[in-house]
């Protein structure tokens, strides 16, 4: 008698056919000088000693801006977490392509991004979304110069607030970004529902379940950004980018070979 949800393993193996089962190990599609065996030692590097760089955005302008509010306490938060923190102010950055990128707020921002080896992008919530202030300093950063891809293998944490209840639109939103920026974005994120009663009258977010939620974001994004940062270059090494860049080389050597 066969306890349930089991199958005796003939039955098993008969899922593959004779033909199914040679053709397994057969990939024809497969590069195979490409694909490398997976490098435990590189996924595990010797940890770098040096405070985390964190680099935080935030997506609003109003002489009261709760994201900005929200962006300093997570500075504070982070440094006493023991991180270099940089919060970009994007008062003056001009909308993507209405200047060239060697406008100065360009390049401060592209730099904070290049130096930085995780981010935290908080934006309010505005008609269902994040803000285009929020969306153009994105805009902003380059998916990539020259071979180099700026925000590939960075951590990201992403956060709200809003004026209501609580919404997740604009994380939502981050998160497809971040995917887009090939960022590693964590688990974690928070989403502060009516932000105006959140802040007392120096600016400081006062204790709730969304300050212990912020904590925790920020904390997990130490902890990946520390776990990642050194492994970050094996991490997004990919199979069709080698594949690719053995192409392009084949194809400059046999030019000069002409």
């Amino acid at each position: 008698m066969l306890s349930r949800g089991r199958l005796p393993r003939r039955a098993a193996n008969s899922f593959l056919t004779t033909k199914e089962s040679a053709l397994s190990d057969h990939l024809p599609a497969l590069a195979s000088e490409h694909l490398h065996a997976i490098d435990h030692d590189a996924l595990r590097p010797a940890f770098s000693r040096h405070k985390p760089r964190i680099l935080i955005l935030y997506g609003s302008l109003r002489e009261v801006s709760y994201s900005r509010l929200l962006a300093f306490e997570v500075k504070r938060l982070l440094e006493k977490m023991g991180c270099d923190i940089r919060v970009f102010d994007p008062k003056g950055l001009p909308l993507p392509d209405e200047e060239p990128a060697s406008h100065p707020k360009v390049q401060e921002l592209r730099e904070l991004s290049q130096w930085s080896e995780g981010q935290v992008w908080i934006s309010p919530e505005r008609h269902g979304a994040m803000t285009g202030i929020m969306k153009s300093q994105i805009d902003w950063i380059p998916l990539s110069v020259g071979s180099v891809r700026p925000t590939q293998g960075k951590t990201l944490a992403v956060m709200e607030v809003s004026g209501g209840s609580q919404s997740f639109n604009a994380v939502n939103q981050m998160r497809i970004l971040g995917r887009w920026m090939r960022m590693i974005t964590i688990p974690n994120q928070s989403s502060v529902a009516r932000a105006y009663q959140e802040f007392d009258a120096d600016g400081r977010m006062k204790p709730s379940s969304y300050y212990d939620r912020v904590v925790d974001v920020c904390e997990e994004l130490v902890k990946f950004t520390i776990l990642t940062r050194d492994a970050s270059a094996y991490l997004t090494d990919r199979y069709s980018e080698r594949k690719e860049e053995a192409a392009e080389l084949e194809k400059r050597v046999s030019l000069t070979s002409i």
